[in-house]
């Protein structure tokens, strides 16, 4: 494929005001908060490694229709391991991850992953992105992040088990991802770093959920191939394309905390979907993990 006008004109600006980075982060953050729910939604009628892998399958269909649609342009040199590195951490680390410890854990468990993983995008941001944020952003960030980890362990977090293990990997996972992404939007442009990513992933996904259908045909209700169908389009890929941007403009360790909002919302769609349990202490608790994050952000905004 070959640039041409095309290309230029569905490559998004990434000189922005700051508030631009905020509310693409946010409109990101908004399409992930219903990941976990839906997830647990799935894996009740497919099984966890169909979902894994259909949705990055479904995703890199999607991506390679667009970047044949829009003619884009190759990644060059080392843009294709960027991208790969990209690929590894949110195409195929954490969907798998977080498949297979939804199969055992509610939801709202779940997002004890959102209330650590803004801190370790932060953490790559600076060791990747050489960003170095003030030390009253770290204070409020870690505040935040303990903040959400105690409001995902009111939701009955107990002791380490296998499901808490696969969430801290996917944790890892998406940090290493949204950080290298979030630099190679910067290049690339926002959406077309994902596709770039899913395009990647996406003969491995095929073949894997190619396997999985002819061994185990998936069964599942209506609803739960709705679930999955948002996972592949939304969570997957579209809601990639405003959180890469979000990132692309920056700064990313500010635009990563926009995620602390993310474990309330889920708990809260967790609460509407599934039923799960939702109290004062974790109301309490979710405006805890807001305000912390609100801070977090105006204190990167002011440096």
């Amino acid at each position: 494929m070959t640039a041409n006008s095309s290309a230029t004109a569905f490559r998004e600006p990434v000189l922005s005001p700051p508030h631009a980075g905020l509310a693409w982060g946010f409109l990101g953050v908004v399409a992930f908060s219903f990941t976990l729910p839906l997830t647990r939604i799935a894996v009740d009628g497919l099984s966890p490694l169909f979902i894994g892998a259909g949705r990055g399958a479904v995703a890199g269909l999607m991506a390679v229709v667009a970047l044949l649609v829009t003619r884009q342009a190759l990644p060059r040199g080392t843009q294709w391991a960027r991208a790969a590195v990209v690929a590894g951490g949110v195409v195929v680390g954490f969907p798998f991850l977080t498949s297979y410890a939804l199969a055992s854990t509610p939801a709202s468990h779940g997002a004890v992953v959102i209330g650590v993983l803004p801190a370790a995008t932060a953490v790559m941001a600076v060791l990747r992105g050489h960003e170095r944020p003030p030390k009253a952003f770290w204070i409020m960030a870690g505040l935040g992040a303990v903040a959400a980890v105690s409001f995902a362990s009111l939701q009955g977090l107990g002791g380490l088990h296998l499901a808490d293990l696969l969430l801290f990997g996917a944790v890892v996972a998406a940090a290493i991802g949204y950080a290298e992404g979030g630099l190679l939007a910067r290049e690339l442009g926002a959406w077309q770093t994902v596709s770039w990513a899913l395009v990647l992933a996406a003969p491995v996904m095929i073949v894997i959920t190619g396997i999985e259908v002819a061994e185990h045909p998936p069964s599942a209700t209506p609803v739960q191939w709705a679930a999955f169908a948002y996972l592949a389009v939304i969570s997957q890929n579209l809601g990639f394309l405003a959180w890469y941007r979000g990132l692309a403009i920056g700064p990313m360790a500010q635009v990563s905390q926009i995620q602390l909002t993310q474990s309330v919302m889920t708990i809260l769609w967790a609460a509407l979907l599934l039923a799960e349990p939702l109290t004062w202490p974790t109301a309490l608790g979710a405006l805890a993990v807001v305000l912390f994050a609100a801070l977090s952000v105006r204190t990167r905004l002011t440096a």
